[in-house]
């Protein structure tokens, strides 16, 4: 079997530990990484644990899980996938970061893999996936990390919840929003779905989306279902205001019977397009005010008529 070795690298303005800390911290790759859509902790020991991760390579959505050992000391991370998705035969590697000085690090990824039966069509495949996420992290790296000290990106970057109270089960309300598909019949704000799911619980979701308005927009999401509670998303397509936009809707059962239906939303905004959206006079204050008000009424239209949807077949 033909082994393949590649090195990628970077130099960042930060300190080593800094950098280090933001790789160690899986569960925020969604929002600095563009190719990852989610990622799910699934157990944790001393320096080990476990991840699965959601993330396209080569613009298609794939999923695996991965073991990592992390040298915070050494300000090393090694990574094994457990579960590759074909054509990956085996991947691992190493991300290592070195201070240069008190302020600037140099970060090289390090990758090996294999392709099923050795194929040379999966292996430039593969080659070609590996070039493209590992410079397109290194390049997001760099800029979250040298931008994550400036006082202004806080304001840019901000989360928020919706949350309401159902008296019926989890899992209907849970059915009503996996079941995208169907939302054009079930929800007045949307006009059209493109909806695919070729591998279970891992969706494509493209939709034309009503404003107040009339206008529509368009947005494209991958979506990832675990279990019938929760649903995380990341927009591959956004709306002009903003750079990122990840979420996770959540389903729980309450004592009493009843559920609670929650949708979180983290947003980073698009400075350069606040004056055009929004006139020449418009702040991020405004922006942000603008973008978590239509966001938040989508996503409370939705938990309403999920909520609807679960207490009819109560």
């Amino acid at each position: 079997m033909t082994t393949r070795e590649v090195e990628h690298e970077t130099t960042i303005s930060a300190p080593a530990t800094a950098v280090y800390r933001l790789l160690a911290e899986v569960t925020n790759w969604p929002r600095i990484f563009p190719p990852t859509i989610y990622v799910d902790r699934e157990e944790t020991g001393g320096n080990e644990e476990r991840i699965r991760i959601w993330a396209t390579a080569n613009g298609e959505p794939k999923t695996w899980t991965s073991r990592r050992t992390l040298d915070p000391e050494a300000l090393r991370i090694t990574f094994r996938q457990e579960v590759p998705a074909p054509p990956v035969a085996a991947m691992g590697g190493t991300w290592i970061v070195e201070p240069l000085d008190e302020g600037t690090s140099r970060v090289r990824l390090l990758h090996d893999y294999r392709a099923v039966d050795d194929d040379p069509h999966d292996l430039l495949w593969i080659e070609r996936a590996v070039d493209r996420n590992s410079t397109c992290e290194l390049a997001a790296l760099k800029e979250n990390v040298e931008r994550a000290h400036a006082a202004e990106t806080q304001e840019l970057t901000f989360s928020f919840t919706d949350t309401v109270r159902i008296e019926g089960s989890a899992k209907d309300a849970f059915d009503f929003v996996n079941e995208a598909g169907l939302w054009p019949e079930r929800l007045p704000h949307v006009a059209r779905v493109r909806f695919t799911e070729d591998t279970p619980g891992l969706q494509e979701l493209e939709m034309d989306t009503r404003a107040k308005d009339g206008s529509t927009h368009t947005t494209k999401s991958y979506r990832v279902a675990i279990g019938h509670h929760r649903i995380a998303y990341k927009q591959v397509t956004l709306p002009a205001l903003m750079t990122l936009h990840t979420g996770v809707w959540t389903f729980e059962e309450t004592d009493d019977a009843g559920a609670t239906a929650s949708s979180q939303h983290t947003v980073t905004l698009n400075t350069d397009n606040i004056a055009r959206i929004l006139g020449p006079e418009a702040t991020v204050a405004d922006a942000r005010a603008y973008v978590h008000g239509a966001l938040s009424t989508n996503s409370l239209a939705t938990l309403g008529h999920a909520k609807d949807h679960a207490e009819r077949n109560r």
